[in-house]
Order: C-alpha cells, then structure tokens, then sequence
C-alpha cells in the first residue's frame, strides 16, 4: 500500500495554469506562516518548522537549510517577510526547474521526462522507477505532474536544479572500514578547480587514519586467523586474542597499524587520479555526460586495480608486520629489506592475482547493493527528498560490508600467500593449489576464516570514520553537499 503523505490544503491553487506569486499566494503565505507559528510569538524557529512539517519528511539538515536560507538578519529564526521571501525566492527556482523538465513545452512533467532529467545529472532509473517517483507527486492520478504538484510538492525542499537531487545519492562520502577504500563519483570542474575535492579526499584520508587506527586490534585478529588456519591454530577469537596479549603484550595488537595509515594517501590519490582518466576515456568526445551504472562500475574495477597495483608492496609489509612475531622486524623498512634479502623482489607481489580478482566482486557487489538500497528508499519516502545522513552511512556502510563477504575468499588466499616465507627460488604454491589445500583441510567454512572480527569492526570503523569526517571537513571548509 502506498503511505499517504500530508498536504498543506493552503499551498494548493485551483487556477491549473502556472500562476505568479501574486496576492493569492501572499494570503496562502500568510496562512502558512500562521499555521508554523505554533507559539504565535511572529516568528519560525527550526523546532516549529520541524514539527509543522513532519508529514513532509524533511530531515533535521532540510530545515536548517531553509532557516538558513531564509534568515537574512541571522537571528536564527525566520519573520514574516523573512519567511515570504524565501518562499517567493524558492518558487521562482522552482518554476526554472518545471520548465527545464518540460522537454515538450506541455505543462505537464512525465515519467519519461523525468529518467531523462536523472540520467543526464547522473543518477540512472528505470522508467518503472521513474513512474513511482512520479505517483509521489501526482495527487490527480493522471501520471503527469503539473505546475501546481510540482510547486507543492517541493515547496518546502531546499533543491534548487536537478543536480542537488542527483548529489544527494553520489558518494559524496568516504568511508573506510578497513579494506577496500571508497572515492566518491563525481565532482564538478569547479570544485576540482577550487581545491574542494582534494579538502574532501584529505578530510577522508584523516578518517581513515583514525578509524583503521581505532580497529586495528580487530584488523590483526582478522589477519591471524586467516593466516592461521583450523589445523595451525584451534582456538576461537578470544583464544585468539590472547594468545597476542600473551605473546607481544598489549601494543602488539596494533603491530602493522602504521603502514595500514601509511598507505591511505598514496592509495586515494591514485584511485582517484586513475578514476578521472578512465571516466574521460569512456566518455571519448561527449565529455560532459555522465557515466551509466557499469561504465561506473567498470571505471572503479580499473582504478581500484590501479590503485592496487601501485600500493601492492605496502600491502605485504603490512601483512608481514602484522603477523610477524615480537622482536622479528624493527620497523617497516627491515621488514622489506628481509624480504628482498630472503625472497627476492616478487615476494612484494605475492598473493597479487587474488587480490585483482577481488576488486570485481568487491566493487560488483557494493554498487549493485548501495543502487538497490537507494531505490528502495525512494520508492518508500517521497521519491525525490533528502536520504539524510543516516540513510546514506548506512547504505554505505551495508553495501561496503557485502562487497567484503563476496570477496573474502580471494581476500583470504591472498593474505595466506601474503604471508608465505620462503627462499629465493624455493617452490611457492599457487592460488588454485592453496585454494584446494584450504577446502580439502578445513572445509569451505575454512575459506571465512577470521571473518567474524572483520565484520565486528564494521560499525565501530564506520562510526568513528564518519564522526572524525564531519570534524574533519568542517574544518578544512567543505561542505558535505558539494559547496563551501
């Protein structure tokens, strides 16, 4: 059943032609004004707008934004004429976007029209998904917005062209959980000019430091019960953990953290860097389109496998210092300098073909989920509003998780022949060899090893990734919707 949504009958006009704000509207406004004036001491503060409005779904970062728009002497809430000319100012925009969706000129905005207004901002539906955005709008039944639904509909969402719809479900955030990292999609030319991406990449990178850092005692529980199969080691997570206490102390849990930070940057820059030339090479000549849902998909399997490539080294080091035993290495470049000694150069790419194989299903998996959950949550709640913060972390963060499960095998063999000591020119067993020795003595279970700690650590790490972004980026002046 579809949920009833509330209208203010105050907002609607009978006239079906696009009317101007005249006197008609400043008596609607009035009413208005006096309906969310629930203290009738003049003025609008965000709690009355909250409550006035709760039929309409508007999250608590909507209503500051009309305050915000609205309060021309900052006083943090809105007067009469403060609050009519936001809306005078709101309803111009919005009349700008009816026309620029109204391909044929016919007064009247199709589910046609409006996959084709998505697609070409970057948001790709079907026309099924775009005929249940539209039922949310369309209060004659007739399949087709008018000015007047239109109006209504969005009157009290700060949009103002079809790109603010669109930024809302780009990934506009990075979180880290620990693996693979997420870039966002998309950034303008002018945010690329300004410094902007790089401000949001750096407040990203900054939580990852903290967030990998905050996990990490979970991370080397992960790594060494992946490493340590059934047959090696018998004992469960907290057996597990203890018998690292046991053998470091304490600080050991963190042994292999610093170059886990350490490669954050190098990774991000160029996933980053290699994601923007892919994006061109697709595009070819019509640079200004946006990419379809695979060619997304296909850029971030080649820039993550960029990336990968790049940084493969740091990710045997890290392997290596994580389960390396106390005293074995004094630092990160010991380590390597072991590991050249002992195994040669190619060491440093061992456990690589299982590692490229995974960014497939990794990235296959996250964007088919995080699509998936976005529909859903606009086919449930309004078609076009605000996601809000919650939604967005939490899509996420699920679809990041899920892309891990799809690809923790492979991540598993590569960390087992990561791990792999041996000397130069000794035998070294290869990925479907070592996948056939894992099934044949553990079982397939035995290819999830270490996988519980890894999903534990998943909401701490979104968590504080997220909290430590937000400081972040307030500082460093960004603004979470791609403006300063």
């Amino acid at each position: 059943m579809r949920p009833q949504w509330t209208w203010f009958p105050w907002a609607q006009c009978q006239d079906s032609n696009p009317p101007d704000p005249d006197q008609d509207r400043e008596k609607i406004w009035a009413e208005l004004f006096d309906e969310l004036d629930i203290n009738k001491d003049g003025h609008i503060d965000i709690l009355e707008l909250r409550t006035g409005l709760a039929g309409r779904g508007l999250s608590k970062r909507s209503v500051e934004r009309i305050v915000k728009a609205g309060d021309t002497n900052q006083d943090g809430v809105l007067d009469f004429e403060e609050f009519t000319q936001y809306l005078r100012v709101h309803e111009k925009e919005l009349k700008l976007m009816f026309r620029n969706l109204d391909k044929n000129n016919d007064g009247q905005i199709d589910a046609a029209e409006i996959q084709h207004s998505l697609r070409t901002v970057g948001v790709e539906v079907s026309l099924k998904d775009a005929s249940r955005i539209l039922q949310r709008m369309d209060r004659d039944g007739t399949m087709t917005i008018d000015w007047n639904e239109w109006r209504d509909f969005f009157l009290f969402k700060p949009l103002t062209n079809m790109e603010d719809v669109a930024r809302y479900w780009k990934r506009s955030m990075m979180l880290d959980i620990g693996e693979q990292l997420t870039v966002p999609d998309e950034f303008t030319e002018e945010e690329k000019k300004s410094g902007y991406v790089w401000r949001q990449l750096m407040a990203g990178g900054i939580a990852g430091c903290v967030s990998r850092t905050g996990t990490a005692p979970l991370d080397r529980l992960k790594v060494f019960r992946q490493v340590n199969g059934f047959i090696e080691f018998k004992g469960n997570v907290l057996n597990s953990f203890q018998y690292m206490i046991k053998e470091g102390g304490l600080r050991s849990l963190w042994r292999g953290n610093g170059i886990n930070v350490l490669k954050i940057a190098p990774e991000t820059a160029i996933k980053f860097t290699a994601y923007e030339q892919i994006k061109k090479m697709i595009r070819s000549r019509n640079e200004s389109r946006s990419l379809r849902i695979h060619e997304r998909f296909v850029a971030g399997s080649l820039a993550g496998a960029t990336a990968q490539t790049a940084i493969y080294p740091m990710e045997v080091l890290k392997t290596r210092l994580t389960i390396g035993k106390t005293g074995q290495y004094s630092g990160i470049m010991d380590c390597a300098k072991q590991i050249l000694h002992r195994e040669g150069l190619a060491a440093l790419y061992k456990g690589y073909v299982p590692n490229l194989l995974s960014i497939v299903p990794y990235a296959g998996i996250d964007l088919a989920v995080y699509e998936t959950l976005k529909f859903a949550w606009l086919n449930r709640n309004q078609g076009l509003a605000d996601p809000g913060v919650t939604v967005l972390v939490g899509c996420g963060a699920v679809s990041s998780t899920c892309g891990q499960l799809a690809s923790y095998p492979l991540a598993l063999i590569r960390t087992r022949m990561q791990a792999q000591a041996s000397l130069k020119g000794a035998d070294k067993p290869s990925m479907v060899a070592l996948l056939q020795n894992i099934v044949t003595q553990e079982g397939v279970a035995g290819l999830y090893r270490g996988i519980s700690p890894n999903l534990l650590k998943v909401i701490p790490a979104v968590t504080v990734s997220y909290v430590v972004y937000e400081y972040t980026r307030i500082m460093l002046g960004v603004d979470i919707e791609g403006s300063r």
